[in-house]
């Protein structure tokens, strides 16, 4: 599938463009490669590929896009060494020290003569816009590359109130629950794989994969007041995933059943890229809202600022007497 990981961030008030609209604004930061002096550049290219000129495609309410992002590879080494090596050439030549501010210059310099000689890196990021649920989609495993994508298209067009999830229910309690009590709702099945941090000892981190997860090994860990911060889970039968504390979706994979759908070996790139966006944006759709109505994913206010609902009552807490963390998780491993 075309989506492996998933950011959401929440949208204020109605997205306010349709997709002719989009098109336009996206068209004037449209992806440019970099110059010879220029060490990175940012833009939008077309989601279907360098085949397709068109930067928005919209299925089903969702308008998809995809930024590019370009950077030149010089390797700060390679830089130093031929600092080095110029200054040294300098001091011997005219017998005197170079200061600081010459060595800033002679930087520069070095720079400029190796840019353009320099390879390049791209780097494309999907993501989509659910005008219908009012949430932003990104198909990032990293939160700056996740904030980079949205930076570029509040600028590209001029607002666009958008934030991440703020969880009423504390996610690693609510997990926690779910493992040490055996409680998780019925639509969800634990996998095989999470991380605990004990939560006295934010170093003391355990990763677990291929393991059964209701053994007394991983009950005894959360006993003693480990917390988990990832769990890998199935939705009924039709997305697996990571859930991460952040709300992040890592190794996202579609069900077998709904796979089956694209089996036709006879579909375009185009109409498959249109039923891939359809499937998964229906299901993340729902997801999504299943998520929001355990964890109450808006907070105490969403971004309207309207009060936000109370989450559906779900037997899903741990005991009182697991405390959150507010310590930033490792990243999956």
């Amino acid at each position: 599938m075309m989506f492996k990981n998933v950011r959401l961030y929440r949208l204020g008030r109605p997205f306010g463009l349709d997709a002719d609209a989009l098109e336009a604004r996206l068209d004037e930061r449209r992806f440019r490669p970099c110059g010879p002096l220029e060490t990175a550049t940012m833009g939008w290219s077309a989601p279907l590929g360098d085949g397709s000129t068109a930067l928005v495609h919209a299925v089903s309410g969702c308008f998809l896009i995809c930024s590019r992002k370009q950077e030149r590879l010089l390797p700060s080494a390679a830089v130093a060494e031929a600092l080095e090596e110029r200054v040294n050439d300098l001091e011997t030549a005219e017998s005197r020290d170079v200061g600081r501010a010459e060595r800033r210059r002679l930087r520069e310099q070095i720079m400029a003569e190796m840019l353009p000689r320099a390879f390049t890196r791209s780097r494309r990021t999907l993501l989509y816009v659910d005008t219908e649920a009012g949430w932003l989609v990104v198909d990032s495993g990293s939160d700056r590359q996740a904030e980079d994508v949205i930076s570029l298209l509040r600028e590209t067009i001029e607002t666009l109130p958008a934030r991440p999830p703020a969880p009423r229910m504390e996610p690693p309690r609510v997990m926690t629950g779910w493992l040490l009590n055996g409680d998780a709702p019925s639509d969800f099945q634990i996998g095989d794989a999470c991380e605990l941090r004990d939560v006295s000892d934010t170093a003391s981190l355990i990763r677990c994969r291929g393991q059964d997860l209701g053994s007394e090994e991983i009950l005894a860990h959360l006993r003693v007041g480990k917390q988990v911060l990832k769990l890998a889970l199935s939705w009924d039968e039709r997305l697996d995933f990571v859930l991460a504390e952040d709300m992040s979706l890592k190794r996202l994979r579609v069900g077998d059943a709904l796979l089956n759908e694209l089996d036709d070996g006879d579909l375009e790139p185009a109409a498959r890229m249109d039923a891939e966006l359809a499937i998964l944006a229906l299901q993340l759709r729902e997801l999504i809202a299943r998520l929001d109505a355990i964890f109450g994913l808006v907070g105490d206010e969403d971004a309207a600022g309207t009060p936000a609902q109370e989450p559906q009552a779900e037997p899903a807490s741990a005991p009182a007497k697991v405390t959150p963390s507010s310590a930033e998780p490792p990243p999956w491993v």
